[in-house]
């Protein structure tokens, strides 16, 4: 516990906070088990976001902690530069495995940050090992969110996390985003309407022509901006874009993958094949830093075709495949299988869907999202104060034992995949009770 709250709380610059009003009245948590947090105060809070939408199994899984415990005293860090330890290639086969299609290969990072700018690398690289280095423009997406390195702000598309470090790489573009509350408030799961959004790719083709342009990145679902699920049809007309001009498509599936969806991965639930996956988050179930990128066999064997003992991709972290991070990736890989966890959303989500759609009608809700296990409920912003009405509600709901997760005035909800019924009555029926107090 901390001894004087007022000085032991300066030296943490807090990420993404605000960190003058936090400090001035800290949230702080100091345990957790399964579905609950325990704040300092000692109170129980749901967590309705799974963590950051990591914590996929719930919290303190005994098989993952004990297995983090047995690596940490037996090999504490083996290097991967032209090193290895075993575990590092038992954890990508098994996550290939899980992948369907020719995503056979895995390249470990630490972060989805680090995934993304690692699959941004991959395509420029493919490209000009093809011959055709001239692809070096990159195409993201409005309120995209893909990390914090360069490449990441500079594919993404919320203008918050640009606005302050310059113009960031060069040679990128944008598709428009798919959210449209004229036509798809309320939708329950994929609108009907706005796979049409896909054919600004070929304007954009148009305008620089494919022979420039190495790759498309969007996340299938869009999490962090506030849970914009994709048209139906939309990701299809991306890849027959992309397939049309030679373009590489990159997925993003940092918070839809593990589960969160109600099936392993969104290439699954989509049927929509990837050149490349971006990961991280539940593939330890937040317990160790780790990501993954998953690329196709077309995209790894181009890379091995150089003079023997040349390193084919000159790219990587120390701490890529770190033995802690595979121990806790390999026990939380059994977790899902033996408890079905990578589909139980499924399961889940009629009774989900119904639960959250129940807000509808409450005080400022206009509009209600939701796939898998997973839901946005946006609420009319202030006029001159966006973002203010959603942090009302996400302070209230943490003073009565609730965890959810805002973005400008947007709540998000993610709970735990082991999240039962109750939970979801416990999280809802709080949620409901808060809304009906902000103004």
């Amino acid at each position: 516990m901390l001894d004087n709250p007022s000085s032991d709380l300066a030296a943490f610059w807090m990420p993404f906070t605000a960190n003058r009003q936090f400090k001035a009245k800290p949230r702080l948590l100091v345990s957790a088990r399964d579905m609950h947090y325990t704040s300092a105060d000692g109170r129980q809070i749901l967590d309705g976001t799974a963590g950051l939408w990591c914590v996929n199994a719930g919290h303190c899984r005994d098989r993952i902690t004990k297995a983090v415990q047995a690596k940490v005293a037996e090999l504490d860090f083996a290097p991967t530069f032209q090193m290895a330890h075993p575990d590092a290639f038992l954890l990508a086969t098994r996550l290939a495995n899980l992948m369907p299609g020719p995503l056979n290969h895995v390249f470990f990072t630490n972060s989805g940050s680090e995934s993304v700018d690692t699959a941004l690398k991959i395509a420029l690289a493919y490209h000009r090992l093809k011959g055709d280095g001239a692809r070096t423009r990159l195409i993201g997406r409005e309120r995209g969110y893909h990390g914090v390195g360069f490449g990441g702000m500079s594919v993404g598309g919320i203008a918050g996390n640009r606005k302050h470090f310059g113009p960031l790489l060069p040679g990128v573009d944008h598709l428009p985003h798919t959210h449209d509350l004229e036509h798809n408030a309320f939708t329950r799961g994929q609108p009907a309407w706005g796979a049409h959004l896909a054919d600004a790719l070929e304007r954009i083709v148009t305008l620089h022509d494919a022979s420039t342009i190495a790759a498309v990145i969007v996340e299938p679902m869009a999490g962090s901006t506030g849970v914009l699920v994709p048209p139906k049809g939309y990701l299809e007309r991306l890849r027959a874009i992309c397939d049309k001009y030679g373009i590489l498509l990159i997925f993003d599936e940092v918070i839809c993958g593990f589960g969160r969806l109600g099936i392993p991965f969104a290439v699954n639930r989509f049927g929509v094949q990837p050149d490349l996956v971006t990961t991280a988050k539940g593939i330890t179930n937040g317990t160790i830093p780790m990501g993954a990128v998953f690329a196709t066999d077309a995209i790894h064997d181009v890379f091995m075709n150089g003079p023997d003992g040349a390193i084919e991709f000159l790219h990587g972290y120390t701490y890529s495949g770190h033995p802690m991070a595979t121990a806790a990736g390999l026990a939380t890989l059994d977790v899902y299988a033996e408890e079905g966890l990578l589909t139980r959303g499924t399961e889940l989500a009629p009774y989900w869907e119904d639960a959250v759609h129940s807000l509808k009608g409450l005080p400022n809700v206009i509009d209600i999202r939701n796939i898998g296990l997973v839901a946005g409920i946006e609420l009319a912003s202030r006029p001159e104060a966006a973002g203010a009405r959603a942090y009302e509600a996400f302070v209230k709901c943490f003073e009565a034992g609730l965890l959810i997760r805002t973005t400008g005035d947007i709540i998000a909800l993610s709970p735990p995949l082991i999240a039962e019924k109750h939970h979801i009555d416990t999280l809802i029926g709080g949620l409901a009770d808060v809304l009906k107090t902000v103004a």
